[in-house]
């Protein structure tokens, strides 16, 4: 019986078709090793990535990098005015809740709205500041002192009235899978002067993003 030898050169450009190819496993992809001979990159799971390993290592699949990964959205409107007359610092009912998935998430806040304010004396302060609230403990998102306030103004004339609009946002890490609570706090210097948000019938808009760490 006589043996025919497949000789390389013999073999044209574009001669070898799908149908003269070995069978392999499906969802397999053909590769090369270290040494350069041919190998098949075994079929990863649904959702996979194919991921390079670096020169001399045929690539693998993998799971997909999380981060970065918008995983849920919380958004509120709150209506219905609120006054601060008191020199300390208060609560409006501007908030919302949000449960993150994973304690490496980081929580966008996103707050704006209207306000009013109507001082009788110079130079009056007032200011707002965003606090997170877990269970019963509750964190200051800013720092210390007058730090506290992310937002803040000072009036330098009497029987001022001022009509205007806020934006407040904030990224946080609250290290935390239970629920989480993002609240608006207002304080003006002088009691009896006074800073009224959602003025005007105006709704303020609380949107809280969680995503993937």
């Amino acid at each position: 019986m006589a043996i025919t030898r497949i000789i390389t050169p013999a073999v044209n450009d574009d001669a070898v078709t799908l149908a003269k190819m070995a069978s392999g496993t499906d969802g397999n992809i053909i590769s090369y090793d270290a040494s350069g001979n041919p190998v098949a990159v075994a079929t990863g799971s649904d959702g996979q990535v194919l991921t390079s390993t670096g020169a001399g290592s045929p690539p693998v699949f993998e799971n997909a990098a999380a981060g970065g990964k918008l995983l849920q959205v919380i958004s509120v409107q709150r209506n219905g005015a609120t006054t601060i007359t008191s020199g300390s610092e208060v609560t409006t009912n501007i908030a919302a809740t949000i449960t993150p998935s994973a304690t490496n998430s980081v929580i966008l806040v996103f707050i704006t709205g209207s306000f009013a304010m109507n001082v009788s004396r110079a130079d009056v302060f007032c200011g707002v500041a965003l606090k997170r609230t877990i269970g019963s403990t509750v964190t200051n998102l800013q720092g210390g002192g007058n730090n506290d306030y992310i937002a803040n103004n000072v009036f330098g004339a009497s029987n001022m009235q001022m009509i205007g609009n806020y934006a407040v946002s904030r990224h946080d890490s609250p290290s935390s899978t239970a629920a989480v609570t993002y609240n608006l706090n207002a304080r003006i210097e002088t009691s009896g002067e006074a800073i009224t948000f959602n003025s005007g019938g105006m709704g303020s808009f609380i949107t809280l993003m969680e995503i993937a760490g």
